[in-house]
């Protein structure tokens, strides 16, 4: 998604896919590794062309995926229905209106490479607890704060501005201040962390 349309989160456009398989060639890797597991009710927020959905979609119940971008959410429901996949709901939406939006109270929210562009980072955080059940998780996935010409993908520096990456210290503190708590920090190789979140107990 692009900064340049109402509602589109900045720096966060969907990439060549060529570049974007090479930094993920294992998806499903990434997406146990944020603690999605066998069974789970499932949002991909801010799901681009579905390249995390679908191995969300084979491991969870059921997976919602919601972007803001008509094209992407084509392009997702395209991309599972190739596999095969019919556990999936796709949803052309703001994540500001995540509560509203999700069908039902989700046990996990998957969020990658969107974190950075969103303008009132608490809001977003204070939204995904308002669509989280008792116990829910929210993983965010996000570039590591590092120069942009230090993260090569293709013999090409690749993911958002310098000034646009927050390291793990600011994604936390932005999510704590919507009333989450974090839960665990990961690293996701090459360039990523994974920042784990959940609902804090009453």
């Amino acid at each position: 998604m692009t900064g340049a349309i109402p509602g589109f989160f900045q720096g966060t456009e969907m990439p060549n896919s060529d570049w974007w398989e090479a930094l993920w060639p294992d998806p499903a890797a990434v997406v146990s590794a944020t603690g999605i597991k066998p069974g789970m009710e499932v949002i991909d927020l801010c799901c681009g062309d579905g390249w995390f959905t679908l191995p969300i979609a084979r491991m969870a119940r059921h997976v919602v995926a919601i972007d803001i971008d008509a094209d992407l959410v084509e392009a997702a429901r395209r991309r599972l229905a190739e596999s095969g996949a019919t556990n999936c709901n796709f949803i052309e939406g703001d994540a500001y209106e995540l509560a509203r939006l999700a069908p039902r109270p989700a046990d996990f929210i998957f969020m990658a490479n969107a974190f950075h562009g969103v303008p009132d980072r608490p809001r977003l955080a204070r939204a995904v607890r308002a669509a989280l059940g008792p116990g829910g998780r929210f993983a965010i996935v996000n570039w590591h704060q590092r120069p942009r010409e230090t993260t090569i993908v293709q013999g090409e520096p690749r993911g958002p501005r310098t000034e646009l990456r927050l390291s793990p210290e600011q994604t936390v503190a932005a999510a704590e201040a919507g009333g989450l708590r974090l839960a665990d920090l990961i690293e996701v190789p090459p360039y990523h962390y994974g920042a784990v979140f959940e609902q804090p107990t009453a």
